[in-house]
């Protein structure tokens, strides 16, 4: 119950239109091989060693993409600035938030969640959403300080719920390619799953300060 309300009220949020049937079994049966423009760029769900990123963060590219990668150089920076300038260069979050709102729509439509090809860069015209509230000043600086420490139990812990959302997706692709349908409960733990890590790189990359729940919700 705690853990539910305070996944709630947390700053970093998803919001995926559930996909109208018939699927797209066409694109379904190859989207390992549709999204790999996209995941060049920010990565995505079925990208080489994604669900292994997040104890690697800073792994091979395919993991999280060429802006990912940038996202990450902002996020050094930032936590320069903001521990020793008191202050987040608006450039770099914007380009942070941007990143994530991006990889969030290919993250979506890698796992299956929509069959709508993303867009190529920030835009709000898909049904797959990130909602951020970024956090203001003055900051925590002890968690920005800490925060890959302070971090670590999620990392710990989504490393393992990523295994388990990497066969419950293959499960979940051969039941649209044979039924048409996604699993309720599999797709119910895999947006779970998408919504926690989403909240845990928001937390990683400075964006908010408030601790991300230990939750599916």
């Amino acid at each position: 119950m705690v853990a539910a309300a305070l996944a709630s009220s947390y700053p970093v949020d998803i919001e995926v239109q559930p996909v109208s049937e018939p699927r797209n079994k066409l694109t379904v049966a190859f989207r390992m091989i549709l999204v790999i423009p996209q995941a060049l760029l920010v990565g995505s769900f079925l990208s080489i060693g994604t669900f292994l990123s997040y104890q690697n963060r800073f792994g091979g590219i395919l993991d999280w993409g060429v802006l990912g990668a940038v996202a990450v150089v902002c996020a050094i920076i930032a936590w320069f600035a903001i521990l020793f300038a008191d202050k987040h260069p608006e450039g770099l979050r914007n380009l942070s938030l941007m990143y994530l709102r991006w990889r969030v729509r290919v993250m979506a439509y890698s796992a299956l969640f929509r069959d709508e090809y993303p867009p190529f860069g920030d835009s709000d015209d898909y049904p797959a959403r990130l909602h951020v509230t970024p956090a203001e000043f003055p900051r925590d600086k002890v968690s920005v300080g800490l925060r890959l420490i302070y971090a670590l139990p999620h990392l710990i812990l989504l490393f393992f719920l990523h295994v388990g959302w990497l066969v419950t997706s293959i499960i979940a692709w051969f039941a649209i390619l044979i039924n048409g349908t996604y699993p309720q409960g599999l797709y119910n733990f895999g947006i779970g799953v998408f919504r926690w890590s989403t909240r845990v790189e928001a937390y990683t990359l400075l964006l908010v300060d408030e601790y991300p729940p230990f939750s599916l919700d």
